[in-house]
């Protein structure tokens, strides 16, 4: 069983920056993909950012040069740093982890950004 448990969420104005973090635990190996996705109202979950065991990283294009994700496999921790946040980037943000086998999915956090 894998647990993901998120924090770093809030209420920020535009052009605020939040850093959101999720720690891994349970039984997994190091090969996977860790990332984050994001829900607004009225909307389907979308892809935000995957990050790799091997830091290959991949950026919905609306996110491109002001989030950031990274991972400390040692902690077994995934972050995105997000920066020049928007209003229309206020969603709950869930972490997911995927490796053969398994898709795991965090319990979301909510970021709100006020214009």
């Amino acid at each position: 069983q894998v647990q993901l448990v998120e924090s770093g969420g809030g209420l920020v104005q535009a052009g605020g920056s939040l850093r959101l973090s999720c720690v891994a635990s349970g039984s997994i190996s190091s090969f996977n993909v860790m990332g984050w996705y994001r829900q607004a109202p009225g909307k389907q979950r979308e892809l935000v950012a995957t990050i790799t065991r091997t830091k290959n990283t991949n950026y919905v294009d609306s996110v491109k040069g002001r989030f950031t994700i990274s991972r400390d496999g040692a902690k077994n921790t995934v972050y995105l740093q997000m920066n020049s946040l928007k209003h229309e980037d206020t969603a709950v943000y869930y972490c997911n982890l995927r490796e053969v086998g398994l898709n795991s999915w965090g319990q979301g956090t909510q970021v709100t950004v006020s214009s």
